[in-house]
């Protein structure tokens, strides 16, 4: 009992630094906004052309090509984006790690 005491304890430790850290590192919004990249604006202004269009008198193959380029410049703009993002998957398996070594 005494160690599942000292696991829980070490636990609630680890996470409460972790999310701590994690609200630090957050910007204010109320700060001055940092200048968004001329490429990052121009991906964003294309996404928003291909949202208002009007795909109804679009072929299925035009459609289908604007679908492939909507995903790739999301996938841009998530490479652009200045982070570091984990999986659920990485922190159960950190968890694991945490837990198997203690």
């Amino acid at each position: 009992m005494k160690k599942l005491n000292f696991y829980l304890t070490a636990l609630f430790l680890t996470l409460s630094v972790l999310t701590t850290q994690a609200y630090a590192t957050e910007k204010n919004p109320a700060t001055t906004p940092k200048e968004i990249p001329a490429e990052v604006q121009n991906m964003l202004n294309r996404l928003n052309e291909i949202k208002e269009m009007d795909k109804s008198n679009l072929s299925s193959s035009e459609k289908k090509e604007l679908r492939t380029e909507v995903k790739t410049i999301k996938k841009n703009l998530k490479k652009s984006g200045q982070g570091v993002y984990l999986s659920v998957g990485t922190i159960i398996i950190i968890l694991l790690l945490l837990i198997l070594l203690l």
